[in-house]
C-alpha cells in the first residue's frame, strides 16, 4: 500500500480538467453517473487483484487519520449526444476495472450489514445507486453485461441464474466471504480514505490521445523503483533524506545494476515462497510482507535490507568476502548462475549472526553445489527448488541437509549421466577434480575433437577417414563426456587443438596439471580408454560432490505444494495439469486444482478433530472457503452434514483455490508432506 495525502489540485487546460478527489465522495455525489462505452474490454480483474484491493483498504483503515490510499487516475469524458438515452453524465475511458471492483466490494459490504446496521447500509447505497432512481446503478456497464452487474449489485438473481458464472459473481462472492464479523465498520473507514485523480475531458478533447499518453508514454517503473517510492512516500523530507542516505544508497551501492534481482531473491529468502520475475510480482510481494512501515519499523527493516544487500554484493564479487574459503565457495557457486542466491543469503546471514560456523557454512555450500551439478548431469531442472530449501533452512541444519539430499540425484544416476552425457560446467568440474581453485585461465581440450578431420588419428597408423562409421559415431558420442575432456594452459591449448593423439601426448606431458599429464601415458586413445578414464574420474567426482547420506531416495521431479505454479484464471489444459499428488505417503490420482481443492478440504475435515479445527481456524481468518450455510448463489459442495453442516464454496479461480489449499495445509501442519507431479501439459502451461 502506498499512502499519500495529496493537496487539493485543480489543473485545467482548454479541454482537460484534472482534480484530486476522494473516491467514495466522488461516487456518492448525486451528479455522478458513469457509463462504460461499448468499445471497452470486458471486466477481467481476478481474485488476486481483489485480494490486493481489500488488503490495501484494510491497511489504510488502521493507519493514521490523515493517511489516504491513492488508487491512480480515472479518465472520463462528458456525455455526448449519443449518450442522452442512458442519462450518462460521464463516459468512462480508463479505470473500468478498478471502479467495477470497488463497486463490487461496496455491494458486498452493503449486503452484509443491511440487516444489522441499516443506517450505514443506506449510506453505502448512495455509492451504488441513483438517489432519485434506486433501480439504476451509478456505474453502468454496456448492455452486453449490464444486467449481470446490476443483478449482483442489487443482490437480485432471476430464475436460472443459480449456476451463472461471471467475474462479477465470483469477485462479489469473494468479497462477501472475506468480510469478517465485526469488520464492516473498519472496511468502510478504509474505503473512505481512497483517493484518485479524476481527469475529465471536454467535448473537444482527443480522448484516445489522452488515454495513450496516460498508459503508453515513458518507461514503466521497475520493481525496485516502486519499492523505493513505497518506502519513502509519506515521510517528511528529513526522514526521507535519512532513509535515503543511511539505507537506500548503501543498498544501491552494494547491488549495482542487480538491485532488482536482489529484491526478488531477498523476498524469496524471507518468505520461503517463489516470487516470479516480470510484471509487478516483486513489488506486490514486498508490499504484502511490509504492509505498513512507520518510521521506527522502517529503520529496523531497512537495516536488515542493507545487511542482506551487502551479502548480495559478496555473491556478485566473491573476492570481497572476508573469509577467503567462503569466497571461494561463492565463486564456485557463481558457475550455476544466481538462482540459488536466496539460500546463500540465508546461510551467510546465519553465519554473520553466529548461528552457523564457517565450517558448517562451507559444508552447506558444498552440498548445494552437489545438488546443482548432479541435477545438471542427469538433466533435471533446478527451477522452483530454492524456496523450499529456504524453508528447510529456517527449521535448522538437519532439515536443510535432509531437504537437499531428497532432491539430489543418487550416485548411481550420476554415474550413468557422466558415462553417457555431455559434461556440464566442464571447466569448473575439471578444475576441482584437479585441485585447482580457479580454472578461469585454463582451456578445455577435447582429446578426440568434436569434429575430427580426416587426418586425425587416435594413435597407431589409422586415420579418422579409415575408421568405420560405427567407430566414428562411437567417438562422437563420447566426445563431450568427462573421460574425453581435460584442462590445458593457454599456450599448450593452442598447440593441442585438432592435433592427432600422438602429438597431443607430447603437449599433455609438458602440462603442469597432473590430471592432464596422466593422459600422456596412454599409448592409444580408444573408446574403451575414454570409458575407463570416465570411471576413474567419476570415483573422485562422487567424493568431491558427495550426496548427503540421510535418505535412500532421490526425488527428481516432485514439487512441494507450497511451490506449486500459480495460474491466473483457468488457462487452457488446466483439467490435466497434474499426473498425481503425493499426500502424506498416499498416491492420489488428482488431475487438476479444483479436484485437489475439494479433496484436501474433505480429507482435513474427516481426518481428525485437530485437522477439522485447522479448517475452521483457516476459514475464520481468511473468510472462507468453508461456511455454515450456502450464503449466495454459486457452486458449493457439502463437506459436513447433521446439526452442524459445512459447505465448501467452489466458485473461485485457480489462483485462489491453490492459495486456499496451501494455507489450510500450513494451518494443519501438513504442507511439507504434500507434493505435486506435473503432467506434460502442466509443465507446458503458461
Amino acid at each position: 500500500m502506498s499512502t499519500v495525502t495529496p493537496a487539493p489540485t485543480d489543473a485545467s487546460a482548454a479541454h482537460v480538467r484534472a482534480t484530486a478527489v476522494n473516491t467514495i465522495g466522488w461516487l456518492q455525489a448525486s451528479d455522478t453517473t458513469i457509463v462504460v462505452p461499448v468499445y471497452q474490454r470486458q471486466y477481467r480483474w481476478d481474485i488476486g487483484a481483489c485480494e490486493q484491493l481489500l488488503s490495501d483498504v484494510r491497511a489504510v483503515s488502521t493507519a493514521d487519520a490523515t493517511d489516504t490510499h491513492f488508487i491512480g487516475s480515472i479518465l472520463s469524458t462528458a456525455a455526448g449526444p449519443d449518450d442522452a438515452d442512458t442519462g450518462a453524465h460521464l463516459v468512462l475511458i480508463d479505470g473500468q476495472q478498478r471502479l467495477t471492483t470497488l463497486m463490487l466490494l461496496v455491494a458486498a459490504l452493503q449486503h452484509t450489514l443491511r440487516a444489522e446496521d441499516p443506517d450505514l447500509a443506506a449510506e453505502l447505497s448512495r455509492v451504488l445507486v441513483q438517489s432519485d432512481d434506486p433501480a439504476r446503478t451509478k456505474l453502468r456497464p454496456h448492455r452486453a453485461w449490464a444486467d449481470v452487474f446490476e443483478s449482483v449489485v442489487h443482490d437480485r438473481r432471476g430464475p436460472g441464474d443459480e449456476g451463472r458464472e461471471s467475474r462479477f459473481d465470483d469477485n462479489y462472492a469473494f468479497f462477501r466471504s472475506q468480510i469478517r464479523p465485526g469488520e464492516a465498520a473498519s472496511i468502510w473507514r478504509g474505503l473512505q480514505k481512497l483517493e484518485h485523480v479524476s481527469i475529465t475531458l471536454g467535448p473537444d478533447a482527443n480522448a484516445q490521445q489522452t488515454f495513450e499518453s496516460l498508459n503508453s508514454t515513458g518507461a514503466p517503473l521497475r520493481d525496485h523503483e516502486l519499492i523505493h517510492n513505497y518506502v519513502l512516500m509519506g515521510l517528511t523530507h528529513e526522514q526521507q533524506t535519512e532513509i535515503e542516505n543511511e539505507f537506500w544508497l548503501p543498498i544501491e551501492e552494494a547491488t549495482g545494476d542487480q538491485i532488482g534481482a536482489f529484491w526478488r531473491h531477498y523476498l524469496v529468502m524471507l518468505t520461503g515462497r517463489e516470487v516470479p520475475s516480470g510484471g509487478r510480482a516483486v513489488y506486490d510481494a514486498f508490499r504484502q510482507r511490509f504492509p505498513r512501515l512507520g518510521v521506527e519499523t522502517l529503520r529496523t527493516s531497512a537495516a536488515q535490507w542493507r545487511e542482506y544487500a551487502g551479502i548480495y554484493g559478496l555473491l556478485l564479487d566473491p573476492s570481497r568476502t572476508p573469509d577467503a574459503r567462503i569466497g571461494r565457495q561463492f565463486a564456485y557457486l557463481a558457475t550455476f548462475g544466481a538462482g540459488f542466491a536466496p539460500l546463500l543469503l540465508r546461510l551467510y546471514g546465519d553465519h554473520l549472526h553466529g548461528r552457523r560456523g564457517a565450517e558448517e557454512l562451507i559444508a552447506s555450500l558444498e552440498q548445494v553445489q552437489s545438488l546443482l551439478l548432479r541435477r545438471a548431469i542427469v538433466g533435471i531442472s533446478t527451477d522452483r527448488l530454492v524456496a523450499r530449501l529456504c524453508r528447510a533452512a529456517d527449521e535448522g541444519d538437519d532439515a536443510l541437509v535432509h531437504a537437499i539430499a531428497r532432491i539430489t540425484p543418487s550416485d548411481e544416476r550420476t554415474r550413468v549421466g557422466l558415462k553417457y552425457g555431455d559434461l556440464p560446467h566442464a571447466r569448473y568440474v575439471l578444475g576441482r577434480l584437479a585441485g585447482i581453485d580457479n580454472a578461469s585461465g585454463l582451456e578445455i581440450d577435447h582429446v578426440v575433437p568434436v569434429a575430427a578431420g580426416d587426418d586425425w588419428s587416435p594413435g597407431g597408423e589409422r586415420r579418422w577417414a579409415d575408421l568405420s562409421d560405427d567407430e566414428q559415431n562411437s567417438f562422437r558420442a563420447l566426445a563431450q563426456t568427462l573421460g574425453n575432456l581435460t584442462l590445458l594452459e593457454e599456450p599448450l591449448a593452442d598447440r593441442a587443438f585438432d592435433a592427432s593423439f600422438a602429438d597431443k601426448r607430447r603437449v599433455y606431458a609438458s602440462s603442469g596439471i597432473p590430471l592432464t599429464a596422466d593422459v600422456a601415458a596412454v599409448p592409444e586413445w580408444t573408446t574403451a580408454e575414454i570409458a575407463a578414464r570416465t570411471a576413474r574420474l567419476t570415483d573422485i567426482f562422487l567424493q568431491v560432490w558427495a550426496r548427503p547420506a540421510v535418505v535412500s531416495i532421490d526425488d527428481d521431479d516432485l514439487t512441494p505444494i507450497l511451490d506449486a505454479r500459480v495460474r491466473r484464471g483457468w488457462p487452457r489444459g488446466w483439467q490435466r495439469e497434474f499426473d498425481y499428488v503425493e499426500f502424506r505417503g498416499e498416491h492420489w490420482e488428482v488431475p487438476d486444482i479444483r479436484y485437489l481443492f475439494t479433496r484436501i478440504f474433505q480429507r482435513l475435515w474427516a481426518e481428525s478433530p485437530a485437522s477439522r479445527q485447522a479448517v475452521l481456524d483457516f476459514s475464520a481468518r481468511r473468510g472462507g472457503p468453508v461456511y455454515p450455510a450456502m450464503a449466495w448463489n454459486g457452486q458449493w459442495d457439502q463437506i459436513a452434514g447433521g446439526d452442524d453442516p459445512r459447505y465448501l464454496y467452489l466458485g473461485w479461480d485457480a489462483r485462489y483455490m491453490l492459495a486456499a489449499v496451501q494455507g489450510v495445509l500450513e494451518e494443519a501442519g501438513w504442507a511439507s508432506e504434500v507434493f505435486l507431479k506435473y503432467s506434460y501439459i502442466g509443465d507446458a502451461m503458461a
